[in-house]
């Protein structure tokens, strides 16, 4: 194998399918990056075997090869080099790297072992525009359990309709649940996909009107995006039916402005965060709600004008719940409506449109 190639194109790329080589593995051709030289380009691939990410650069190729080199030194030893011009040249198992009048050389892994990707060929798709893909992801993956003994959880669900793409995480405190129109689909399908492998399809995907095409098939689901290609094992079970989670009669609405919320709940969490339990008590009474934290080191006491249309309440929450949803949330205002006091409370847009929904459980007020 030998091609000279972009330092630039090769960092960037190594960079993003290290994303998915092995830290935990007795097997050491998971912990390496397979890198092919062919048909003028570099294909680099990484897999832990849960996930696959390989990407493909130009480069101009003089003898074609493939090895597997050291994952985590050679996507060290390459970011260094973003404004070179590499050669890459392999000999007696050994990767020569030269880089303007400097080279060095990595000990290699023969590529004949290296895991082989699922090829989805006969898989089901749907078409959605990257920037609504994007946001469905961030709008929801923050909300899923990192608890091992519910491996579902840990991951988000996708359900596709005929028209829609909903997405769904949770973990036992809290919901998140978002819905975006599609383009087009072939099937209906509800797959669990694994947090990781979402959050690094969230990564690819660009803010662009231009579509893309998510496969489907059996127990893989694949993504292929400006040259990268992300594939990935779902997760096997059957998943909580959110909906008879989600509570449908509520007797207190509350109309708030979200970025005077969204700073009053952050100074109120400072002082929450002293205790560890996070909690900041809501007191809605007329227009105002007043947010009370309180710790050892002093208490505060936040006024915030909002719309009440029933009940007064007095509830307490985990604050950080609210500021990790808030944090993805782009409409105005926000409605959050309350059953009672040891009731979920339900935070929708304003608008009317539900674009998303999360639940929060309160905290028992002793």
């Amino acid at each position: 194998m030998k091609l000279t190639c972009n330092g630039n194109d090769l960092s960037a790329a190594v960079g993003q399918v290290y994303k998915a080589v092995s830290t935990k593995t007795l097997n050491p051709l998971l912990e390496g990056i397979l890198i092919t030289a062919e048909n003028g380009a570099l294909t680099m691939l990484a897999t832990d075997l849960e996930i696959a990410i390989e990407r493909v650069i130009p480069a101009d190729v003089k003898i074609e090869g493939k090895t597997v080199v050291p994952g985590r030194f050679f996507a060290e030893f390459v970011k260094k080099l973003t404004n070179e011009r590499i050669e890459l040249s392999l000999a007696d198992s050994k990767l020569k790297i030269k880089y303007t009048e400097s080279q060095g050389f990595l000990q290699c892994m023969s590529a004949d072992e290296f895991p082989s990707v699922k090829e989805l060929t006969d898989a089901q798709k749907f078409t959605i525009v990257r920037r609504e893909l994007k946001d469905l992801i961030q709008k929801i993956a923050f909300a899923v359990s990192l608890d091992d003994t519910r491996p579902l959880l840990k991951g988000v669900l996708l359900e596709v309709e005929d028209a829609t793409l909903t997405g769904v995480a949770l973990d036992g405190y809290r919901l998140a649940k978002c819905v975006k129109q599609i383009e087009k689909t072939t099937a209906l399908m509800r797959v669990v996909v694994p947090a990781r492998s979402i959050a690094e399809i969230a990564r690819i995907l660009d803010d662009s009107q231009d579509f893309v095409e998510v496969s489907v098939q059996k127990n893989h689901l694949s993504i292929h995006l400006n040259h990268t290609k992300i594939t990935t094992q779902l997760l096997d079970g059957d998943y909580l039916n959110y909906k008879q989670i989600l509570p449908t009669n509520f007797d207190t609405l509350v109309t708030i402005p979200k970025e005077l919320f969204e700073a009053g709940v952050e100074r109120a969490m400072l002082l929450a965060k002293q205790e560890k339990s996070n909690l900041v008590k809501f007191e809605i009474k007329g227009d105002v709600l007043k947010l009370e934290s309180n710790s050892e080191i002093g208490n505060l006491s936040e006024k915030i004008p909002v719309k009440l249309t029933g009940p007064e309440i007095t509830i307490a929450f985990n604050a950080r719940y609210f500021i990790e949803l808030l944090r993805f949330t782009q409409a105005d205002h926000i409605d959050i409506k309350f059953t009672n006091a040891t009731s979920p409370c339900v935070v929708v847009p304003h608008s009317g449109t539900e674009d998303f929904l999360y639940l929060v459980l309160p905290v028992r007020i002793l």
